[in-house]
């Protein structure tokens, strides 16, 4: 399975690359915010995204809207700090298909991978 993690953060990015190494997910291609995100994923063709909210140049809600207007199937999970419901049913709106707030632990990082693609028909195999 092909993963793109969006996140500003270096250690954010790798704490989430060893929670899916740990679920056997190898195909991870790192973008450093949604501009960079944009110009990656056509050609990665992501099975999945972890999109971190707080960026800079863009942020994940855009970088979500923007994606979605061309792509509406790639299961996104939004994984931010941002944890008031009105900022959950924003993300939501704009496209994203599950939320994680940090901290969070491997177990619901993975959980919510799990279930995200259970919704959206596709199996958690690598």
């Amino acid at each position: 399975m092909r993963i793109l993690l969006v996140d500003d953060s270096k250690t954010m990015r790798n704490i989430q690359k060893a929670v899916l190494a740990q679920l056997g997910h190898t195909e991870i291609l790192e973008a450093c915010d949604g501009q960079d995100a944009l110009s990656k994923a056509p050609a990665f063709r992501a099975d999945l995204m972890l999109v971190d909210w707080n960026m800079p140049n863009m942020d994940g809600l855009t970088f979500v809207k923007a994606w979605r207007s061309n792509n509406k199937t790639t299961p996104i999970i939004m994984v931010t700090t941002e944890a008031e419901k009105s900022r959950v049913i924003e993300a939501i709106k704009a496209g994203v298909n599950n939320y994680v707030v940090k901290p969070f632990t491997p177990d619901l990082l993975s959980q919510r991978i799990q279930e995200t693609l259970a919704k959206c028909g596709q199996s958690a195999a690598a």
